[in-house]
């Protein structure tokens, strides 16, 4: 499909303003807001109209135990940085890079980087896999300069945001704060642009579908 403009995600916007939105877009759209000031816009002219609607609704009686749920929540989220701080003691490996991730991205890689360490997909490449509470697939892409991605399509939906650095493929080139689409009629081979390492987010409703050797590996392991 190719690169997305930001036209195109008014809805996504509009429903992560309304606390209606997976996880794993939530992160998706932070992430973006964090690197692009007209994103950051977007999503506060969302969340002025989303507030402005809330306003405007009938005020109902808090359920019982209310509150009380309302801290319980308050001290996981404090909880969740003490756990980021455990992290970043002991992620030793490339933790510069990591702490050069934005929030919240930052510590959702240095959580998961925890359990699930990273995984090489190929020659310079590597991916992380994120946990986000979501029934979506979310991960991390670490492209080393030049190298590229096994070619492959995909079973559903997948939305990759360039975090740092820059990737191309057939459809285009792709720089911090893009996000490139593709669907399951898309097949492409994204390469790391020569000047730096690549970090890109990844979020898809469906898995991937290698061709050529990895595509063989795949099947011959039941993915």
């Amino acid at each position: 499909m190719g690169k997305a403009q930001l036209n195109d995600f008014g809805e996504v916007y509009s429903s992560y303003a309304a606390g209606c939105l997976d996880p794993a877009f939530c992160l998706l759209v932070e992430t973006q807001a964090a690197l692009r000031p007209d994103v950051s816009r977007a999503v506060a002219r969302a969340e002025t109209i989303a507030g402005i609607f809330l306003e405007s609704e009938q005020s109902a009686a808090l359920s019982d135990g209310a509150a009380a749920t309302a801290m319980a929540m308050i001290d996981a989220f404090e909880a969740s940085h003490a756990t980021s701080d455990l992290a970043v003691h002991h992620a030793n490996e490339g933790l510069d890079e990591f702490l050069a991730l934005p929030e919240p991205l930052r510590e959702t890689a240095l959580q998961s980087f925890q359990t699930n360490k990273w995984q090489t997909l190929t020659s310079g490449i590597r991916r992380l896999k994120l946990e986000a509470n979501s029934q979506a697939e979310i991960e991390l892409y670490r492209i080393d300069p030049g190298c590229t991605v096994p070619r492959h399509s995909h079973k559903g939906s997948e939305f990759t945001l360039v975090v740092s650095g820059g990737f191309s493929d057939e459809s285009g080139s792709f720089g911090p704060g893009d996000i490139s689409v593709n669907g399951p009629e898309d097949t492409h081979q994204p390469t790391g642009d020569l000047d730096g390492v690549c970090y890109a987010l990844a979020v898809r409703d469906g898995g991937l579908k290698f061709t050529g050797m990895m595509g063989l590996v795949q099947r011959l392991i039941g993915q």
